[in-house]
């Protein structure tokens, strides 16, 4: 059976679209656990919500990043997930974690990249004065959202539009395409 473990560090909306949509669709994908690296993140409660297993590795509990980062790998190692999945994790995975997991861990970016890479993209944007804006999905590689592009998915800022309606309607297709992307990347099916 496949298997993907998810990483998360914040609200996980994402996170649960996934979950939801895994189980619609009634994937033989086991959705391992989700990881966060924050005690305090929201995602934790909608995965206790929607009964995932949780392993909380909170970065302030270690020493140094180097010893989270070999514990992350341990605890990755030991999943031996077909895919990782990043859903709103806010740290930049190391090198060797990348290097041992190759073409195995997938991001999704709330910008057309190479455009607006790293963090507030979609205020970036937004404040840039461009006229299109969207989603990436890629995979992580050693940079910083400069790996290989599998899905990106475009819309154009509405004239007089707020920040704020401009992000839920990223958050809309994010949630609509992240799934639907693992999936083809598990099943072979789109």
């Amino acid at each position: 059976m496949k298997s993907i473990v998810v990483l998360a560090s914040g609200n996980g909306s994402n996170f649960e679209a996934i979950v939801k949509k895994f189980r619609e669709w009634k994937l033989n994908v086991d959705v391992k656990e989700l990881i966060t690296d924050n005690k305090d993140a929201y995602v934790i409660k909608r995965a206790k919500k929607l009964k995932v297993p949780v392993g909380v590795l909170d970065f302030h509990g270690f020493n140094s990043r180097k010893e989270y980062n070999a514990t992350l790998l341990s605890h990755l190692e030991r999943l031996s997930p077909s895919l990782i999945v990043l859903a709103g994790y806010m740290r930049i995975l190391p090198a060797f974690i990348v290097r041992r997991f190759e073409r195995k861990i997938v991001n999704i970016h709330p910008s057309l990249l190479p455009a607006f890479r790293g963090l507030n993209a979609i205020e970036r944007a937004y404040k840039s004065g461009v006229k299109y804006t969207g989603i990436t999905i890629h995979y992580v590689d050693e940079g910083v959202d400069t790996g290989e592009i599998i899905e990106q998915r475009c819309i154009r800022i509405e004239n007089g539009e707020s920040l704020s309606h401009l992000e839920k309607r990223i958050h809309r297709l994010e949630h609509y395409y992240y799934p639907r992307v693992l999936r083809m990347l598990l099943t072979n099916h789109f």
